[in-house]
This record gives C-alpha cells, structure tokens and sequence, in this order.
C-alpha cells in the first residue's frame, strides 16, 4: 500500500482491494454505497469514527477529509492495509478452487473491526439478510445520536425497550450480550487472546451466541484468521469441493480463504 496527501484528502494505491467486494459482502453493516461521480463510493463508520471512501479506478482510493495521522492511526488498520494479500492469494492458489475464488473476487480485504460493535452486529445477522442488519443497527445507532452505544448503555436496556429496533427475537440476546460485557463476565479483550477453542467456549457462554456468531466475531472482530464461520453457502462449498475437509495449509488463515470463497460460490451459484 501506497499513499500521498492531497489537500485534506490521502489517495491511497492498492491493488489487492475493492470497495464493493470489501464493504458489502456481509462482515460490516454501517456501510452505504452513497452516488458520485467516482466507480463507487461509501460513507461509513467504525464505532463512532466516519469515514467517506471513493474508488477513483482499479486499485486507487480517495479518502475523503482525512487528515495523515486518522489515516495512519485508524484506517491503515482497520483496512488491514499491513497485511500482503498478493501473498496469501498466492498461498491459497495452490489448490484449483480456492485459485479460481481469489481470480474471481481479488479485492476482498478482511476488515478489523471492533469486537464489541461485531459482537452485537452479528447477534443481529442470526436469520436475517444484509438491508436488515443494516436496517437495525441504523435504528440502533441513531437512537444513540448516531454513535454505536457502548456495553454500559445498552445494559441499561430491556428486550421490550428495544422494541424500535424491531429485531425481533435477538433483542433479548442483545441485553444478555450488553450485561455480560458490562459487567465483565465476558472480557472480550481476554477472549480475543485465548486459545481459539477456549476463545469460542467463552463466546458461546452468551445467550443467542452458537457456532457461527462466535467464528464471525472471532474473525471479524478479534482478527483471529484460523476462526472459519460456516453458513449454507461455505457449507456448500465444503460438501462439493472439499468432502475430505478444507486444505491443510490454508487452515492458518482459513477465515481469509473463506471470504473468497463465500463470494464466489453465492455469486456463481
């Protein structure tokens, strides 16, 4: 990754990202695709932290009103701009179907976000679609004037005080979540360094929280690349093209290798 500043704006070169691939295949919900004059771009943000992006062409972005120091101490990270992509492809193209999965959605890049914001994100997405979540978590945030709330506020709420969100069943699993956090009896910045399956026991000690929501807050929110969420479409995957089980050598970053994966079988499929 390369960058230069223009004004009050950093134009980053990246050739293993794209904006469409990364910000709306289902790891983040509080981003929107928003009309300009650019190949696409999206407003967003990151707990209570904004941000305007724009793709100007293949491989180069425009973040907009961004000063060097937010960029270098924010969205270097949170982009996971550190991490050499070309080289964990390369990796994972030593086996013909995750090849093909990489040439297909090259610019997915594994955003490292928040735990607790992924935490509470992803009990929302338990049977539901992304215009949903997106839906939810809008309401969730604007009724917290426009910031993601905290474990302390949202502890504070009942299932039935949530009923704005109209989220249904998981409004309960999210005051479980919030007491839990709050109060300490889930440390997620403990269980960010335990040892995965003690990491994924803990997770699962909050209601609403199986197998699926603990491996994507693993991955997405603790950047724990071995986590490996399965859902219908990876489940399918595995079925078809790995009935022996899932390359060893991709295992160590399997949760990257997935997110190729999942784009190109559901766009294929």
């Amino acid at each position: 990754m390369d960058y230069t500043v223009n004004g009050n704006n950093i134009i980053v070169s990246e050739k293993d990202f794209d904006l469409d691939e990364t910000l709306d295949c289902g790891q983040a919900f509080r981003w929107k695709r928003i009309p300009t004059d650019y190949d696409c771009t999206y407003e967003g943000s990151f707990l209570n932290d904004r941000l305007t992006v724009s793709q100007i062409k293949k491989g180069e972005f425009l973040f907009h009103n961004t000063t060097e120091s937010d960029f270098l101490g924010k969205w270097v990270d949170y982009f996971d701009f550190e991490t050499d992509y070309s080289e964990l492809k390369r990796r994972f193209s030593e086996d013909e179907t995750l090849s093909k999965a990489c040439q297909f959605a090259g610019g997915i890049r594994l955003l490292r976000q928040n735990s607790w914001e992924c935490l509470i994100s992803f009990i929302i997405s338990q049977n539901n679609n992304i215009p949903r979540i997106k839906g939810i978590i809008d309401r969730l945030c604007g009724h917290y004037n426009g910031e993601f709330p905290t474990p302390q506020q949202l502890a504070q709420e009942t299932a039935d005080s949530l009923s704005y969100l109209r989220s249904g069943f998981r409004a309960k699993y999210i005051v479980d979540a919030s007491c839990k956090t709050a109060s300490g009896a889930v440390d997620l910045k403990k269980i960010a360094e335990m040892p995965i399956e003690d990491a994924r026991i803990a997770l699962r000690t909050i209601t609403g929280v199986g197998p699926k929501v603990a491996e994507c807050v693993l991955l997405f929110g603790m950047h724990r690349t071995e986590a490996f969420p399965v859902d219908v479409w990876i489940k399918r995957v595995l079925e078809e093209y790995y009935p022996g089980g899932f390359p060893e050598f991709a295992r160590e970053n399997g949760g990257i290798a997935q997110q190729y994966l999942f784009h190109y079988i559901r766009s294929n499929s």
